[in-house]
């Protein structure tokens, strides 16, 4: 069985979230697909003082009720490194925007790292703002 790894902060869990969720464990259908939950602290440092909206314990839980998620461990680091090289996956899911970026963990993933291209081009931070303007 593979241990198949991506991360986020899934801060109000969308149709984009949930679909690229489903790709993954289609793709990889005998995997256990294993989350890296930003948590409170590490949103806010990555988005700004009014995020996360959804509290970590809260966004794990509604990620743990989709079938196709194993497992979320909460990291408070900017970035998931230091829960890359304990967990030790053998793929690295990441979206295709991150082309020609350098992939955190890449050199630590047993079999390597995989670019997905997702069905929906949706953001948290576009819904936010959605609902500001008031449209």
């Amino acid at each position: 069985m593979l241990n198949v790894f991506t991360n986020g902060c899934f801060d109000l869990l969308h149709i984009g979230h949930v679909s690229a969720l489903q790709q993954i464990k289609n793709i990889y259908s005998n995997s256990f697909l294993t989350i890296g939950l930003n948590s409170d602290n590490s949103v806010s440092c990555l988005k700004g003082a009014d995020r996360p909206i959804i509290a970590q314990e809260s966004r794990r839980q509604m990620l743990l009720a989709l079938r196709v998620v194993d497992d979320v461990i909460i990291f408070d680091e900017p970035d998931p490194l230091r829960l890359i090289q304990e967990i030790k996956p053998d793929i690295i899911i990441k979206g295709i925007d991150y082309h020609n970026k350098e992939v955190i963990g890449y050199d630590v993933a047993n079999i390597g790292v995989t670019l997905l291209h997702f069905e929906y081009e949706m953001s948290t931070s576009a819904i936010i703002k959605k609902i500001k303007n008031g449209k």
